[in-house]
């Protein structure tokens, strides 16, 4: 039986993967190079071959429908194996943490969107890995005391009803307490600025290029400053603020990665992170939230812009696959 030509989504899907599992790849070879302790050392080898072993399929899927295999990212043109170590042990648990958490969106999003049974059963492969993943980098940080729990709130007495629209007010008048979930998108986007403070942290330190570091230092200003906002709306009302520092980041400036690869590794996130504020603010009915998820989208959609075009400037923007241009097509006659 003939298998029908992949869809758009289910090659977005694959192109995507590539590009991520690739990069996965040279972060996690260079990350045991230096990684000092042996629990953490098993969490970064089992995810690191989990990422391998998909890069066969995902090249066959791609040859079998004769589309090219991305570029993507390999040890030799991206990686210096040998350059001193720039991030700590706990760094690399976190970031592994947050390998299985994206993989358990990106794949769980992936699944529906394949048609196909050899691509649906891979994406529900790699979303058990997925699950795998985050289970053990979870259980480690857990045991080493390292995970930081989101604030805990009294049980309610009984079940309640919305009364009035107050309900939605959040600049004027009485605002009424932060429900469950909004506490826990103020919390996850905390965690992950501050992953994000990090990494820019690292990386503004290792660039070769100006015009990347000084990129670098926009976004970590930018991750500090919505880190903060976020905090102080839990502080007012009492909340515990998960506490991070810069204790990630070594004093080494020697390029572990390729500018290229930070730079993809830093718009990608700005990606993620924009879907993350669109997720809170559709689930978040206090208007101050709702203007607060807004404006930050806007503002890291500019930064975002502001990658592409420096990407672009270098020739590293690996073009997705796309429709057919017609018109271009038309004049070729």
């Amino acid at each position: 039986m003939t298998k029908p030509n992949l869809t758009a989504a289910e090659l977005s899907q694959l192109w995507g993967s590539y590009q991520n599992d690739t990069l996965v790849i040279c972060v996690l070879h260079y990350f045991l190079q230096h990684v000092r302790d042996e629990e953490i050392r098993a969490v970064l080898s089992n995810t690191l071959e989990i990422s391998e072993a998909r890069i066969p399929q995902l090249k066959k899927f791609f040859q079998d429908e004769s589309h090219p295999t991305p570029k993507g990212f390999n040890l030799k043109e991206d990686v210096n194996l040998s350059a001193d170590q720039l991030f700590t042990d706990p760094y690399m648990l976190f970031y592994t943490q947050q390998i299985g958490v994206l993989g358990l969106n990106a794949f769980s999003m992936a699944i529906p969107l394949s048609a196909r049974k050899d691509i649906y059963d891979f994406y529900s492969s790699c979303l058990t890995e997925a699950n795998e993943i985050h289970r053990q980098s979870t259980e480690l940080l857990l045991e080493k005391g390292l995970y930081i729990r989101p604030p805990t709130i009294p049980a309610q007495e009984k079940v309640d009803f919305v009364k009035s629209s107050n309900f939605l007010q959040g600049f004027f008048g009485e605002r009424r307490p932060l429900l469950s979930l909004e506490i826990t998108n103020l919390f996850a986007n905390i965690q992950r600025n501050e992953l994000g403070v990090m990494t820019l942290l690292g990386f503004r330190q290792a660039v070769e290029s100006e015009d990347i570091r000084e990129f670098m230092k926009e976004g970590k200003e930018i991750a500090s400053k919505h880190a903060e906002v976020f905090g102080s709306i839990l502080r007012e009302e009492d909340l515990p603020v998960p506490v991070t520092s810069d204790i990630g980041v070594t004093k080494s400036t020697e390029a572990p990665f390729s500018d290229k690869l930070m730079m993809f590794h830093v718009t990608a996130l700005i990606g993620l992170g924009i879907g993350y504020y669109g997720a809170s603010m559709s689930t978040s009915p206090r208007r101050d939230l709702a203007t607060h998820y807004t404006r930050f989208i806007g503002e890291i959609g500019k930064y975002s812009e502001k990658g592409a075009k420096i990407m672009i400037k270098h020739g590293w923007m690996e073009e997705p696959p796309r429709a057919v241009d017609r018109d271009e097509l038309a004049k070729k006659k």
